[in-house]
This record gives C-alpha cells, structure tokens and sequence, in this order.
C-alpha cells in the first residue's frame, strides 16, 4: 500500500439539507484486499484509488451499514424479484469503459435528475475510468445486466475477504419493472452465499434521507458505531 496523499474536505452535506460535511479522504495506490477491507470496516468507501468517511464533528447521521448474509431472508416478494428477471443475462467481470456504459450511466443520472432532483454532472470516459476502473486491482468487479444483448444495469463491488462491498449501481429506467436495484443486491447476496462471505457492505445509512433510508429494509443489518481508527476498535451493532 502506498498513502499517496490525505486530507479533508468541506462543503454541503451530500443527504441532508442544511448541513455542512467533512469528509476525510485516503487516496491509496496499490491497496491490498486486505487494506480495503481494513477500511471498509471502519467506515470507508472506495472509488478508484480514493477512500473517503465522513467525520463531520456535529453529526453522525451517516451510518455504515452491512446485511447478515448467513441470516438473509428470502421472502415470497424477494424469491418473485428473482423469477421475473429470468430473462435477463448476467456477466461478472473486471471493471470496463464502453460508450455503452457512458451512454447508460448518462441515462440513468438524467432520470435521477428530473424525477429526484439529483445535480447532473456530465459523465467523461477519464472520469468514469477514475471512479469505476482505476483501483479495482484483484478485488473489484463488474456485475453486468443484459436483455436480449442490451445492456441494462451495471453494479460495481469488490470481493472481500469477508463480505462483498457494494460501490455503485445505474441501470436503465425503462427497464423498471424488473426492479433491477433490488436484484442487483439480492446477486449480491447469492454471490456472497456461493463464496462463503458473511457481509454486504451497502455503503452509508441515513434515515432522514429517502435515498439511503432503503437500505434499513434489508434485515437483519447492522451499522458501525463511531469512527473507529483500526480493525480492532471497529463496533458494528
């Protein structure tokens, strides 16, 4: 592992109105498997070579969050998720940039934009290559969702040593009835399954904002508890 730079960084919180953030950030060349799960435990998020918590020191709403896998339970609503995307192809791979994945990840931010009023920044091939591609090493992934040879969904995570850490996901909203979030992280949950790995890091937790609240629906989970500096310090309840 080599700490190339670290530092903090202010401006508006990201989930909650009215409110300033403080992220720390980590940016890492060559991290180890072992190193990322080190900071995924204790509260960290990757993109590319770029690991970032918040520690905003008056708010502690944003909550790491990991699902039980062992104890995961399959409802009837979940198992139809499932049946109804059977004719849908799935690939895992290593992380790639394509204008289809351009023109899908563009497609996918411009519906946020208008039906969540999400800020739309356009999407660069070095950008997405910076974020998505750059970094993954031995432990990132591509999930990639095909209909009839039609890319549909791409969901982006590294395999841990003990759990799968979920890093992004954008599909095609015409597509919607397939509910491709959820199945997206029900693959999730199989993969982890066939590969004996206990947690699925979902990122960040906030009940107060309705695009991370979600997350508290898939049970039993638990959240990190304060801002731990190492593995052994790390409280999940």
């Amino acid at each position: 592992m080599n700490l190339i730079k670290e530092f903090l960084h202010y401006d508006k919180c990201s989930y909650l109105d009215n409110l300033e953030q403080t992220l720390h950030y980590k940016i890492i060349d060559n991290c180890s498997k072992e190193c990322n799960h080190t900071l995924i435990e204790t509260g960290y998020r990757r993109f590319g070579k770029m690991y970032f918590r918040p520690i905003c020191p008056t708010c502690d709403e944003c909550k790491s969050i990991k699902i039980d896998v062992e104890n995961f339970e399959w409802s009837k609503s979940k198992r139809r998720v499932l049946r109804k995307a059977k004719d849908i192809n799935i690939v895992i791979q290593k992380p790639t940039v394509t204008k289809e994945h351009i023109d899908l990840f563009k497609k996918y931010h411009l519906y946020k934009h208008e039906k969540n009023g999400w800020e739309y920044h356009e999407a660069t091939y070095n950008g997405y290559y910076s974020s998505f591609v750059e970094g993954a090493y031995d432990y990132g992934y591509e999930v990639l969702y095909f209909y009839e040879n039609k890319l549909i969904g791409v969901d982006l995570i590294d395999i841990l040593p003990e759990g799968i850490s979920s890093i992004y996901f954008y599909y095609d909203p015409d597509f919607a009835k397939y509910n491709l979030g959820k199945l997206s992280l029900y693959y999730q949950i199989i993969m982890a399954k066939e590969r004996g790995l206990r947690w699925i890091y979902l990122g960040y937790y906030v009940k107060d904002c309705p695009s991370l609240a979600y997350k508290a629906e898939y049970k039993p989970y638990l959240t990190l508890q304060g801002r731990p500096n190492n593995l052994s310090e790390a409280n999940w309840e």
